[in-house]
């Protein structure tokens, strides 16, 4: 029986092990019970190159422990969060440089009926990304890294990009009950196709869903019920054998989040630290068993960027833990289960400017580890 040391992130495996093994529940539950990064840096996903190359080169430089493939929205409109992920769900199709249904086509239901029987079928292969829509993602399979603890990945989730497609009466997705199932399954079974060639590097893998809109949940603007929010975002989920988290780089429903089936929180901590600090029990449960909170501690604006060091990054983490342990979490809980990233994309810097975030990033992780030991 595998057996992993308390304090290891695991060693490299061979090429597909970590897959096969993490779909295993024993091994999944006692791996993720020893998931401790203790604030080892990544990134969110995006960057403002249009060379993969230079993109996969600064990400491997800044973050070798837990590199992750780079989204590049700026190459082309291909490459944006939803057209990337979503172009070939059934009844997809472009309107300038947006996606749009077409829920009136003759052949949907089948499209739908095959999706379906994909999904049951597991059949992730047919969902398979594009060179075009994913470059950074080849770039990166093609020049992996020679070691590292995990390999990143990231997929835009089902309630934004339910919320971002709408039908051709200008309907969201996520309110065609039918549609919204099928959009979960068809990102589930992208996710699953995406971990599997992350895995084939030979390193325990995460996924993150990226859902922005979650900022916006509970507003006049998204009227959802919290089963539905959950019950699709789960969905998701269960198509990621390895590491699954969720990023949200606004205010949201914390518990919402919480009571998903995520191993990793991300959050803005910049900008919006004290709103998470509002929900001490929902952490409490979260990181008890075993959950960990990805600090987006690193701005991604200029202004802000030019004026933090390293020191400052660290003084300002510090602080924005404080309210935790206040509310009764162990500091050193809040730093074995930690990750460090940028507060969110680095696609709006310049590329001078992302490149600062992620030395910064690393800068701060060395400083933190060395501080409390890791």
């Amino acid at each position: 029986m595998l057996s992993l040391p308390r304090r290891s992130l695991s060693p490299p495996l061979s090429k597909g092990t970590w897959l096969h093994l993490s779909g295993n529940i024993w091994f999944r539950e006692n791996f993720l019970a020893r998931f401790e990064p203790q604030l080892l840096p990544t990134s969110v996903g995006s960057l403002p190159h249009t060379s993969p190359e230079q993109a996969c080169e600064l990400v491997l430089r800044y973050l070798p422990d837990i590199p992750a493939w780079p989204q590049l929205p700026k190459l082309s409109a291909a490459e944006t969060m939803y057209i990337q992920f979503c172009r070939d769900f059934p009844g997809s199709h472009l309107v300038g440089e947006k996606l749009a249904i077409n829920t009136s086509r003759l052949d949907m239901d089948a499209l739908l009926r095959e999706l379906l029987r994909d999904y049951d079928r597991q059949e992730s292969d047919h969902f398979a990304m594009a060179h075009e829509t994913a470059s950074g993602l080849f770039a990166f399979l093609a020049s992996p890294p020679s070691s590292a603890k995990f390999i990143k990945g990231q997929i835009t989730g089902p309630i934004s990009c339910g919320l971002s497609l709408n039908d051709e009466e200008g309907k969201p997705v996520i309110y065609h009950d039918v549609l919204a199932d099928a959009l979960a399954k068809h990102l589930s079974l992208k996710a699953a196709w995406q971990e599997k060639k992350l895995a084939s590097l030979g390193y325990p893998t995460m996924i993150w869903l990226d859902e922005p809109y979650m900022s916006a949940y509970g507003s006049a603007f998204v009227s959802l019920p919290q089963e539905k929010v959950v019950g699709l975002i789960d969905q998701v989920l269960a198509g990621i054998s390895g590491i699954k988290g969720v990023h949200c780089c606004g205010n949201t429903d914390w518990p919402v989040l919480l009571s998903t089936s995520i191993d990793v929180l991300s959050f803005d901590a910049y900008n919006y630290v004290e709103r998470l600090s509002l929900y001490p029990q929902e952490m409490k449960a979260f990181l008890g068993r075993g959950g960990v909170v990805a600090w987006g501690i690193v701005p991604n604006d200029e202004p802000n960027l030019k004026g933090e060091t390293a020191a400052s990054l660290q003084d300002r983490l510090e602080e924005a833990m404080t309210p935790f342990t206040r509310k009764g979490i162990p500091f050193h809980q809040l730093t074995r289960q930690g990750l460090l990233t940028p507060s969110c994309g680095l696609s709006s810097l310049s590329i001078e400017g992302a490149g600062q975030a992620l030395e910064l990033l690393a800068e701060l992780s060395q400083r933190l580890r060395r501080k409390y030991g890791s």
